[in-house]
């Protein structure tokens, strides 16, 4: 049995085990409860839908393959952080910190209020509205978190292996199905969605309407890094950590594509667009009333495994800056269990306040740019520690260096741009919340509570 932590040290105990489960559990979920019928209602095409999809699969799984040598060379807490930090110093470091730690808190109240609003239609007799239930969500998985890495690692395994065989299960059915309806279901009695007309218009229409399907499905995506998070407590951080990063985001890519494929098999692609909850619809052809709400509450389980993933994630942020002095040292406090008790109690505290004041669209558009932006940075981390540093022991090597990373920081650069044409409001409070974040540095070092 590994012995407690000293003051400020984690516990080395992980494995691959919870490396797949972390970036399978940590990027399925919400995402791919919604985000289907948004593709299909912006591109309008089968074809299209799922070559967006498989387009965001390979953007993801060249990310992994440069942020796995990163990983295995600079196993500490911290993520995106630690990248930037030895990269470029304490200035760019703080900044990539925070927009990574906002980014997370942001992307858990947004789980958390999914999880809110399907609660609360699944189980209406409760009494409690959605941001009721989703304050209650955070609250359950702070105290596990406080229980300790064990705890936290249990909890995530048992969740991913519960949202990946009831997906898979659905797939299934949905291939099996055949084309009867048991009774009439919402799915199927809805009015047409009003699907994208780019087809009628000229190729701007189509470049706009792919930068939307691209930003819902890049955020559907996003978690697979999640591994990186805890690069200190794995064992074997070295072969353990590349292999939790490929082997998730190949499971993801996957279970992603048979989705689509199977949800495109069973609901029009004018329901599918029109549908806010397209597996639950699915489930309902097939099986009745009975169906979708037994997959809403499958739903509901995996979901819970994203905030297990993300209030697991976020307190290593600010653990690992303030280790580096760039977060104040109370942030190095960690309990018996491994888990960093300030760092926990400052990120819960932000997600509720994000829950309270926030809608689904807002924080989805605020996210998946906040998400674009750290993944530029990581890349440009790897070129320059490439350049600076070729001594530096890479156990991992990233395959098709330097044509994976430019690959990567371009998509995310367009992706960006793009944005900032398309979704200009959500775009601006980004960069205000970053912008925050750099000036709060400033006048921290001003006042010499940071190092320059």
């Amino acid at each position: 049995m590994a012995s407690p932590p000293a003051p400020g040290k984690l516990l080395s105990i992980l494995g691959l085990g919870f490396g797949l489960a972390g970036a399978v559990g940590g990027t399925i979920g919400a995402g791919l409860l919604r985000t289907p019928g948004l593709v299909a209602a912006q591109l309008g095409s089968p074809n299209l839908v799922i070559a967006a999809w498989v387009v965001g699969g390979l953007y993801a799984l060249l990310g992994a393959i440069c942020v796995a040598e990163l990983g295995a060379s600079l196993p500490l807490a911290g993520g995106w952080y630690v990248y930037a930090h030895r990269a470029f110093g304490n200035e760019l470091g703080f900044v990539v910190g925070w927009i990574d730690w906002l980014g997370h808190c942001v992307g858990l109240a947004w789980v958390a209020i999914t999880i809110g609003e399907y609660g609360a239609a699944l189980v209406p007799d409760l009494g409690l509205g959605p941001k009721a239930i989703a304050l209650a969500g955070l609250l359950l998985f702070s105290l596990i978190q406080l229980l300790g890495v064990r705890a936290g690692s249990g909890s995530q395994q048992l969740l991913s292996l519960a949202k990946a065989v009831a997906f898979l299960a659905l797939v299934a059915a949905c291939f099996l199905w055949n084309g009867n309806h048991s009774v009439e279901s919402p799915a199927v009695l809805a009015p047409a969605a009003n699907l994208s007309d780019w087809s009628n218009s000229d190729w701007s229409g189509l470049a706009i309407a792919s930068v939307l399907a691209l930003q819902a499905v890049i955020t559907t995506y996003d978690g697979w890094a999640s591994p990186i998070y805890f690069a200190e407590e794995f064992s074997e951080p070295a072969s353990d950590l590349p292999r939790s990063l490929l082997g998730g985001v190949l499971a993801v890519i996957v279970i992603y594509l048979l989705v689509n494929l199977a949800l495109l098999h069973v609901l029009p692609l004018e329901q599918l667009a029109n549908s806010k909850l397209p597996v639950g619809d699915a489930a309902t052809v097939i099986f009745g009333s009975i169906g979708g709400e037994l997959i809403t509450g499958v739903a509901l389980i995996s979901l819970l495994g994203l905030v297990n993933t993300a209030i697991m994630a976020a307190p290593r942020i600010l653990f690992g800056m303030a280790r580096d002095g760039l977060f104040p040292a109370f942030g190095t406090l960690v309990n018996t269990g491994g888990t960093p008790t300030f760092a926990l109690l400052f990120t819960s505290l932000a997600a509720i306040a994000l829950v309270l004041s926030g809608s689904f669209e807002r924080l989805l558009g605020m996210a998946s740019i906040l998400y674009v932006a750290i993944y530029m940075t990581g890349i440009a981390a790897q070129v320059m520690l490439r350049q600076r540093e070729p001594e530096l022991p890479r156990p991992f090597r990233a395959w098709g260096y330097p044509v994976s990373a430019v690959f990567v920081f371009g998509l995310s650069l367009a992706f960006l741009i793009g944005a900032a044409f398309s979704d200009p409001l959500n775009s601006l409070i980004a960069l205000a919340l970053v912008a925050i974040g750099a000036l709060g540095y400033l006048i921290a070092r001003r006042f010499q509570l940071v190092p320059a």
